[in-house]
């Protein structure tokens, strides 16, 4: 197990080295000049060359990624060209808001998805579960900006009970800002984690659907039927823990992907998270908070798919680390 955790950590190392290469030559050649972003349209030539100067942008790319590089092995991301601010300071002031967004919206993914396509699985042919699928499809074919757009519209301008933008009001514990722990916070939560958990809750259902209903067809669900089990404590305690493996996998890959893309939902919720600080530094060619998130979801990837990898082995006694 030890050797496989440094082995995995060795490849999060390479991985991570690639991605800094190949996102640094993108923004180099791809991410507009930040000199003229970031000096008014009456700048001199003077003070050009003297803004190019002060941000390193005088130095070739090989020479400006090897500075990048030993700044990184030192744990500095840099600093930002628009704030002037440290990058990692700016991540971890945003991490919090896109952290909160993501773990509401996989809480929801999780316990709707589940327990639907688990439902969906023992009664293929009810009217609800019938009503479910098409309802999943639906959840699956509805563009995430539309959705939110379309919630906006309806629960903010129309009935006027939820707020549109922003985060609310925040409490502080243990030296992070939450807010689903206040009800203001709780209220301007709600529409942008529904706008990120349907897709995935759909996804979910029909993939526990899937799995269900071919674990439903083995000969030990069949046996548990004989014995007289009630149908919940045969989902619940057989099925379920063999459609373990599929559902951990779908959530590692979904947590992720939350983390990393959440920037449609977040802007158009105006929510203060990392995603709303990628589009703004991309706005203004703000290369270093640009390669630092890459870097830091690059990262958190990373450590993610070890995580999953790690608990393969702790639902299914089976699956052996080598």
């Amino acid at each position: 197990m030890a050797t496989f955790i440094i082995r995995r950590l060795f490849h999060t190392i390479l991985v991570l080295i690639v991605v800094s290469l190949l996102v640094f030559i993108m923004n180099y050649y791809g991410g507009g000049d930040p000199v003229y972003t970031n000096l008014p349209p009456q700048a001199t030539p003077d003070d050009i060359a003297a803004m190019r100067k002060a941000m390193g942008l005088d130095k070739s790319i090989l020479v400006q990624y090897q500075i990048y590089m030993r700044n990184l092995l030192k744990g500095n991301l840099g600093n930002s060209w628009s704030q002037v601010r440290p990058v990692s300071t700016l991540i971890l002031e945003r991490l919090p808001a896109t952290m909160e967004l993501a773990l509401v919206s996989m809480t929801v993914t999780l316990v709707f998805g589940i327990s639907l396509g688990l439902f969906t699985a023992a009664k293929p042919y009810s009217p609800l579960s019938r009503s479910t699928m098409v309802v999943s499809i639906l959840g699956m074919s509805i563009p995430p900006f539309w959705l939110g757009i379309t919630l906006i519209l309806a629960f903010s301008v129309m009935l006027g009970v939820l707020p549109s933008s922003g985060r609310g009001e925040v409490v502080t514990w243990a030296g992070v800002r939450i807010g689903f722990l206040t009800f203001d916070g709780l209220r301007h939560l709600i529409l942008p984690a529904v706008t990120m958990a349907t897709f995935n809750t759909s996804l979910l259902i029909r993939l526990a659907r899937a799995v269900a209903m071919e674990e439903m067809m083995q000969d030990y669900v069949k046996c548990a039927k004989a014995k007289g089990l009630a149908l919940r404590r045969v989902l619940v305690k057989h099925v379920f823990r063999n459609t373990l493996i599929p559902i951990v996998t779908f959530c590692g890959l979904t947590f992720g992907q939350m983390i990393a893309f959440a920037v449609i939902t977040e802007t158009i919720f105006a929510w203060p998270g990392m995603g709303k600080l990628l589009i703004d530094s991309i706005n203004l060619a703000d290369r270093p908070v640009v390669i630092g998130y890459l870097m830091f979801i690059a990262l958190v990837f990373s450590l993610i798919n070890l995580f999953t990898d790690l608990a393969y082995c702790v639902i299914d006694p089976r699956v052996r680390v080598s």
